[in-house]
């Protein structure tokens, strides 16, 4: 008989937390968000740093107008991918979404991401605004060890050749 998995639900506090007893399935669903402001991930990895240290905070934080209604299937193993610069470039792990009013006492949705930030295959992807749901189905790959001989190359340049079935 298969183990039932049970989901701690969003508390009257707003806070969700992931399952206690994700069994390593393959996640089936994430976010996608665009990086403003950001051209390289290296940018992306100092400015996290820098506010980690500032708020004295393990994980990263990242605010958003709504909360995510599928709440437990992503908090299940599922990841923020950024688009930087026009592509999906990198990942990382949601770790906890809470409730929360800005000052001005609008609701917002505060998503916690593990600090570390996992990179993948780079695939291209057209502008749009706030966040949406990604499928397990349309996720890049993640790269292995981080780093590929081809990383150095332009993102167009590795996109194009990609695009050419060249790499």
């Amino acid at each position: 008989m298969a183990k039932a998995k049970t989901r701690k639900k969003t508390s009257a506090s707003g806070t969700a937390r992931p399952a206690a007893d994700a069994d390593g399935d393959a996640p089936g669903l994430h976010l996608i968000k665009l990086c403003v402001g950001v051209s390289e991930i290296a940018e992306l990895v100092e400015w996290q740093k820098e506010r980690r240290r500032k708020n004295r905070r393990r994980y990263n934080i990242h605010v958003t107008r709504s909360f995510p209604k599928r709440a437990d299937e992503l908090l299940a193993g599922g990841s923020l991918y950024w688009v930087i610069a026009g592509r999906i470039r990198v990942r990382q792990r949601l770790i906890g979404l809470v409730a929360r009013h800005d000052e001005d006492g609008i609701a917002r949705c505060e998503l916690r991401l593990d600090p570390k930030l996992i990179e993948v295959a780079p695939r291209h992807h057209r502008p749009f605004q706030g966040w949406r749901y990604l499928e397990a189905k349309d996720v890049p790959p993640d790269l292995a060890g981080g780093r590929r001989r081809g990383d150095k190359l332009p993102p167009a340049l590795e996109e194009e050749l990609r695009a050419l079935g060249l790499l």
